[in-house]
């Protein structure tokens, strides 16, 4: 028999899914956003040679990258993205800029069925590079919602140990 994948809910075989969670910025929850990209990072492969070996190579650590997330939200009033890339470049020029509040640290919550963090990852000194504010209008397509985007650079992200697994009903 395989060994559990949960330690609380041991009687659990499926996997958490994907489409409940929350975003938190500043410390509030975001509302309508109804994507963000996956989490990822890249440690950078360093080839080296030995002088007496030449015949073998060696991989080296080198640095981590860190992909950029991006996040949709529904079009609404919340300002929330606007406010967020005018922190960094503002139309009235750099003396708008804030140096002191454009970093932010995010937080991620994957929530289980019944809406209760099950897996946090905090995501450190992000900072908005691009924003779509309206998306292509199209009144020939009556059914699509009008989502606005926005990518965040990121200096690196871990998951937080103090989220434990929930106890399921």
């Amino acid at each position: 028999m395989p060994a559990p994948q949960f330690s609380v809910n041991s009687y659990r075989f499926d996997p958490y899914r994907t489409f409940k969670f929350q975003l938190l910025i500043d410390g509030q929850v975001v509302a309508g956003v109804s994507k963000v990209s996956g989490l990822k990072t890249t440690v950078e492969v360093v080839d080296w040679r030995s002088a007496g070996d030449q015949s073998h190579k060696r991989k080296l650590v080198g640095g981590a990258t860190y992909d950029p997330i991006t996040l949709e939200q529904g079009l609404s009033h919340d300002a929330i993205f606007q406010d967020w890339i005018n922190l960094v470049n503002h139309i009235d020029g750099d003396a708008s800029m804030s140096l002191l509040n454009f970093r932010k640290d995010i937080v991620i919550n994957l929530l289980n069925l019944q809406g209760v963090p099950a897996m946090s990852y905090k995501v450190f000194r992000a900072w908005p590079s691009e924003f779509q504010a309206l998306p292509d209008l199209d009144a020939g397509n009556t059914n699509t919602v009008g989502i606005q985007t926005l990518k965040l650079e990121i200096e690196g992200w871990r998951i937080d140990d103090s989220v434990t697994e929930p106890a399921e009903t």
